[in-house]
């Protein structure tokens, strides 16, 4: 009688799909529904107005441009991306990059400059006014206005703070500010299939927008459970 031949997993084999099951199983769980749409809909792009969502329309046009506040942002974000910019995180004097590379933070700067507002410059200007609301280490203009953490201080005393619930779908708009634990990116005015926007920003990954996806904009914020603050400027 021929004994049929057993195959097994090397343990590194079943400890990665053991892994991948339990994170599938725990992201579902969360989200359901959410997770079993995105499933049969991904790369789906929807806009506000296939969610009966208006656009938000600033009242501000800091720069004179003729262009709202709100748009204006999103645009320079746009445009900021749109030049491809490798990730690498280095000082700079001066303080703006200008050699083809950059980080999360510069996608936000490069995205409010071109409403009008120089991030370097209003940061570096609340370091000085109200030094005890900022780390003890701030004080270099060059690069207090890359930082994360410093940035979340700001837009938290000078923005609208809004939701940080993303199922709350109606709240969210392009142009939007939205900090994470050590990271930060503008909203898109793209959602997907479950009205959850996609992401604009720089991630790393020798200039992609993650590790896992190509490209510098992304549905992405269903997958991240560390996000700290959502802001809108204008």
């Amino acid at each position: 009688m021929r004994t049929r031949k057993k195959y097994y997993l090397k343990t590194p084999g079943k400890i990665l799909i053991a892994a991948a099951a339990i994170l599938a199983v725990l992201f579902i769980f969360r989200r359901p529904l959410s997770a079993v749409k995105r499933f049969l809909f991904s790369g789906a792009e929807y806009s506000n107005a296939d969610f009966g969502i208006a656009d938000y329309i600033s009242p501000n046009d800091r720069d004179g441009d003729g262009i709202d506040d709100q748009t204006d942002i999103l645009n320079g974000a746009r445009d900021y991306i749109a030049t491809k910019p490798e990730y690498k995180s280095a000082y700079y004097e001066g303080g703006w990059p200008n050699d083809g590379y950059g980080v999360c933070t510069d996608v936000v700067a490069r995205a409010l400059l071109a409403a009008g507002y120089d991030l370097q410059a209003l940061v570096d200007g609340d370091i000085k006014a109200s030094p005890e609301s900022y780390d003890s280490d701030c004080g270099d203009p060059n690069i207090d206005f890359r930082r994360v953490r410093n940035l979340l201080v700001y837009f938290k005393r000078h923005a609208t703070e809004l939701t940080a619930d993303i199922d709350e779908i109606d709240q969210w708009q392009g142009g939007d500010i939205i900090i994470f634990e050590g990271h930060i990116g503008i909203i898109s005015d793209k959602r997907n299939v479950n009205g959850v926007p996609y992401l604009i920003h720089h991630g790393g990954a020798n200039g992609k927008g993650s590790r896992l996806r190509p490209g510098y904009e992304e549905d992405v914020l269903e997958l991240r459970t560390d996000i700290v603050g959502h802001f809108r400027m204008g």
